[in-house]
């Protein structure tokens, strides 16, 4: 990469986060995390990124709610996002729902436990690295 690409994860699992982070970074990408969708906003709009890794369940803003926002706003609509989450048809008692992820126009999305390798793959395959 000739120019670092610049990635936000906003996931309020530090450990998690901490991970994906250290595997993007490998990778070569500047990474810069928050830790849920009010920070990861503000982030965003303070210095856009090249793309989002972002957490369904999340206090405060969750990853739906972040994801409607950004891709509401032609500023931020373009960033590609990878929402993970650890909703998958096993778990019944949330109030998150596959439908729900499906209808933020997220770029990707992966379910958890999602691998740091998986993560890494999606975000080269959306900015065509």
């Amino acid at each position: 990469m000739s120019e670092k690409k610049r990635i936000l994860v906003v996931d309020d699992e530090p450990d998690f986060a901490s991970i994906v982070q250290g595997n993007l970074e490998k990778e070569g990408f500047e990474v810069e995390v928050a830790y849920d969708g009010v920070e990861g906003l503000e982030k965003v709009k303070a210095n856009p990124p090249d793309a989002i890794v972002l957490d369904v369940m999340m206090p405060e803003k969750d990853g739906y709610e972040m994801c409607r926002d950004l891709k509401g706003d032609e500023k931020y609509a373009d960033i590609p996002v990878i929402l993970l989450t650890a909703v998958a048809d096993r778990v019944t008692s949330t109030r998150y729902t596959h439908r729900d992820g499906m209808s933020t126009e997220a770029d990707d999305y992966l379910p958890k436990p999602a691998s740091a390798e998986q993560i890494t793959e999606s975000v080269k395959g959306l900015l065509g690295l």
